[in-house]
């Protein structure tokens, strides 16, 4: 019974084949209807799977783009961060370097003295360094009343020296008072620190005598009559000179050469006033004993 069946089935399926070969056969005309119906029917379908196709296709493409993208993105920002850290680091050295040749300017202008050279590291609060400490102390030779000088000119004197530090206190501080004189007329004066007046980027500068000549503009250096300070040291530069009130003395302004408020290498004279003064007075002495030796020498010859 199974095989007849699968036999009726064999010769079914060889007549539709039968069929189909002669209707292929036959003028197209015939076929013409069958396929604008079919296609009529699947070209909505194609063209709706086209699209469907390419807006996936290009979704995809634009995934793969915007990937590549941010990878090239994340690669130029690193590259731009470390070429911003590497200007950063090269300004800071430009920085550094132009006061390093500040200051050794500063040394070539003043070899008459020796001198160690000393980063600061602390300063009262404040806008300005008018009390800080310095990193090099007695270990490294410095003492107090050390005379201190950066940016062009007189910074300050040590106050304080600790083994490997040494604070100092600057011209501006109030307690600040340098005997000073006119470096064209060598006229006297005094420099009086004072931080409110500083604000204005000026220091006083007093005890200037009636008759003295200390005009705007005139650089304004240590007198040989200070205790402390080396002489010829450049402070500033006078400004605004008039005759006081008491009409027996005249004051104004000083503009100090140093800048107060971006210290951060410095100058320490190691040579003391003091001892210059004693060392001056000792070569004297010694001077007077040798000719006074030489005169008796020459007396005694001269009697036998």
């Amino acid at each position: 019974m199974e095989s007849k069946r699968s036999k009726y089935i064999l010769i079914g399926l060889s007549i539709f084949c039968i069929l189909l070969i002669g209707i292929s056969s036959v003028n197209d005309g015939f076929l013409t209807p069958l396929r604008n119906g079919v296609g009529y029917v699947l070209t909505p379908i194609q063209s709706g799977i086209n699209r469907a196709g390419s807006a996936v296709y290009e979704k995809i493409r634009n995934y793969s783009s915007l990937q590549a993208a941010l990878q090239e993105n994340e690669a130029l920002q690193a590259q731009v961060d470390s070429l911003t850290e590497e200007n950063g680091r090269l300004q800071q050295e430009q920085l550094e370097l132009n006061r390093l040749r500040e200051l050794y300017a500063l040394d070539q202008e003043y070899m008459q003295y020796n001198k160690v050279g000393a980063r600061v590291i602390a300063k009262d609060s404040g806008d300005w360094f008018h009390i800080f400490r310095i990193d090099k102390g007695s270990e490294d030779g410095i003492r107090e009343d050390m005379n201190v000088i950066a940016g062009g000119g007189l910074v300050g004197i040590v106050t304080d020296v600790g083994a490997n530090y040494a604070t100092v206190r600057s011209i501006i501080d109030d307690s600040s008072e340098v005997y000073a004189m006119a470096m064209q007329s060598g006229s006297n004066c005094v420099v009086e620190g004072n931080l409110t007046l500083y604000r204005e980027g000026r220091l006083r500068l007093t005890h200037i005598a009636q008759d003295g000549d200390v005009k705007e503009g005139d650089r304004i250096v240590t007198s040989n009559i200070s205790s402390r300070f080396l002489p010829g040291l450049l402070i500033g530069y006078a400004a605004d000179i008039s005759v006081d009130s008491n009409r027996v003395t005249q004051s104004g302004y000083l503009i100090p050469a140093a800048q107060f408020d971006t210290l951060q290498e410095v100058l320490v004279i190691t040579d003391l006033k003091s001892e210059m003064g004693e060392a001056a007075s000792s070569e004297t002495d010694s001077s007077d004993a040798a000719g006074e030796t030489a005169g008796e020498t020459a007396g005694g010859g001269a009697g036998a």
